[in-house]
């Protein structure tokens, strides 16, 4: 009985994970298909999630200070430092779900 519980969750578990990654995936490509282009602080925002979603913490060296794009992207990431990737993930799904309401 106890193995057949564990079993049980086990599957729940891969598919409560298999489900969130379709998710996280439509959600990435719908926030391509954006008719609108959101705000510099909402791209960052999705930047950062994605970004700590697929690769996790930001280990990467700091960008120059002449480059300022690559530094704000950095500095947006290295702040979810810490944020597990599935947290992310989830995170990324609810805020693209707000940003396609608002530019599709």
């Amino acid at each position: 009985m106890v193995v057949f519980s564990v079993i049980v969750l086990f599957v729940s578990k891969y598919l409560c994970i298999r489900e969130a990654e379709k998710d996280f995936e439509t959600a990435a490509e719908a926030v391509k298909a954006f008719t609108k282009r959101p705000t510099d602080e909402e791209l960052l925002e999705l930047y950062a999630l994605f970004k700590q979603a697929t690769v996790g913490d930001n280990n990467t060296s700091k960008p120059g200070m002449l480059d300022l794009k690559g530094k704000a992207k950095w500095e947006a990431w290295n702040k979810k430092n810490g944020t597990s990737q599935e947290t992310a993930k989830r995170a990324y799904i609810d805020y693209a779900n707000q940003l396609i309401k608002k530019y599709k």
